[in-house]
């Protein structure tokens, strides 16, 4: 059994499909969820999936007990699905080549600190690319510079606002996170 931990900030639809597109796998299992925002719709999808909650502030998760915590719950893969802290040495050393995130655009464009939702679409449009797309990289102890393991592509128009662009990119998010994920768990 694989199991994984994802952890969230926001409104959880990766979280959603993650949960869904293993849900029938008996091989797998979203352990447990960690979030770091008592108000995220992540935290009320955990729930209604029937998935056990870790609520965090910044105190736990800087201490290495986290680590032991998460470690004592045999976790494989740490997901970040739209979680936005940079993530603490501690739990890198403790994981290492274990923590993947997933990014709204084509790394190494459009990263770093400040660089996520909506903040990314915006600088997308305004640079007026052509294309963007999501990367799925390790985690390392800077934001967004962890190797990367997957890109996919999306072709923008000169017509398509940041909302147009956000659609285009949560498609991307929606058909391959999943795979990747899967790809990881079982070296397919």
């Amino acid at each position: 059994m694989k199991r994984l931990a994802v952890f969230v900030s926001g409104g959880g639809t990766n979280l959603q499909r993650i949960a869904e597109y293993f849900a029938p796998n008996p091989e797998v299992e979203v352990a447990c969820v960690v979030s770091n925002n008592k108000d995220a719709y992540a935290n009320q999808r955990a729930k209604n999936l029937g998935i056990p909650l870790i609520m965090i502030d910044r105190q736990r998760f800087n201490d290495k007990e986290f680590s032991d915590e998460l470690k004592s719950l045999n976790i494989d893969l740490i997901v970040l699905a739209g979680f936005l802290w940079l993530i603490p040495q501690h739990l890198i050393e403790a994981f290492p080549n274990k923590i993947i995130n997933i990014h709204p655009a084509l790394l190494p464009k459009y990263g770093g600190k400040g660089f996520y939702g909506h903040h990314v679409h915006e600088a997308v449009v305004a640079a007026h690319e052509k294309e963007s797309g999501i990367t799925i990289h390790y985690v390392n102890e800077h934001y967004d510079s962890g190797n990367i393991i997957f890109q996919a592509k999306v072709a923008l128009s000169e017509k398509d606002t940041p909302d147009d662009v956000a659609a285009k990119i949560h498609i991307l998010e929606q058909e391959n996170f999943p795979l990747v994920i899967e790809k990881l768990l079982f070296d397919k």
